[in-house]
């Protein structure tokens, strides 16, 4: 008996529904809004390329390394990977890495199910270490010539390879979004007359020459389809000389000289990744 009145009662309910659908049809001549389920997001699969602001360089904690590869757990790529819980991630960023780097040891990382790429990719191939040393070790003249060298080569040089990078990245990755992150600025010039270590000559060239290496990048993935992260913003007032700095000056050994430390990685780099990434 119980059961009868039951489906009795969902008869109605059924019939009630259909009458009222009908009304609302025939009252404003449209039909009553369907309930659509909403895509399920794919699942983000992440990987990490580049050099050594990608890896984590002076950021401690290696934590991640692999082979002759120094990885920091502190590096922005760990940090995203970490808050967001991706299906998978991995990071082939290497210190020391060049764009022919890139293409001959990391591209095996990705594939056709990668949905997120990030690189930091460029200033080894314009001899970054070279002119940082140069404008340490030596007098304003040449350091401003080392600039100029590699300020002349990321004009007349970087864009290829950048091109060659990013369409060998899209090759294996084709369904991926692909983020191009770039370097900050290195020296708060407006501190610079109150900061001791190089002169502002010298820092001068270095910001000019960071500048137009984003330049080259923000570029290339203009050119590619890609999205391109600038950092410089974020940096800004955490740069050398501010009492903040969330960048190394001149350490020794040199490795982490002008390299992001922990807090550059998580506060200057991560979100503006993040907002890069958005929805993979």
């Amino acid at each position: 008996m119980r059961r009868s009145r039951l489906l009795a009662g969902v008869a109605i309910a059924a019939a009630l529904t259909a009458t009222t659908a009908a009304a609302v049809t025939a009252a404003t001549g449209t039909a009553p809004a369907r309930t659509v389920l909403a895509a399920t997001p794919r699942a983000v699969r992440y990987v990490a390329l580049g050099d050594s602001y990608a890896a984590g360089t002076g950021a401690g904690d290696n934590g991640s390394s692999t082979g002759r590869c120094v990885r920091s757990t502190n590096a922005y790529p760990e940090h995203w990977a970490h808050r967001h819980a991706p299906a998978s991630f991995v990071s082939a960023a290497c210190d020391g890495a060049t764009t022919f780097g890139v293409l001959s040891g990391q591209l095996a990382a990705l594939n056709a199910r990668t949905t997120l790429v990030s690189i930091t990719i460029g200033g080894n191939d314009a001899g970054f270490a070279h002119v940082m040393q140069t404008c340490v070790l030596e007098w304003d003249s040449e350091c401003l010539d080392a600039v100029s060298s590699a300020e002349a080569f990321v004009a007349g040089t970087l864009p290829g390879r950048l091109d060659a990078t990013l369409r060998a990245v899209r090759a294996h990755a084709p369904s991926a979004k692909i983020v191009v992150v770039g370097y900050p600025d290195l020296y708060d010039l407006s501190q610079s007359a109150d900061c001791i270590g190089l002169g502002t000559t010298k820092r001068t060239g270095l910001n000019q020459g960071a500048d137009d290496l984003d330049r080259a990048l923000s570029a290339a993935a203009a050119r590619n389809g890609d999205v391109f992260a600038d950092v410089r913003g974020q940096f800004s007032g955490h740069e050398v000389c501010d009492s903040a700095s969330w960048l190394h000056a001149v350490t020794f050994p040199f490795g982490d000289s002008y390299h992001p430390n922990a807090d550059g990685q998580e506060l200057g780099y991560l979100p503006v990744f993040t907002a890069a990434a958005g929805r993979a």
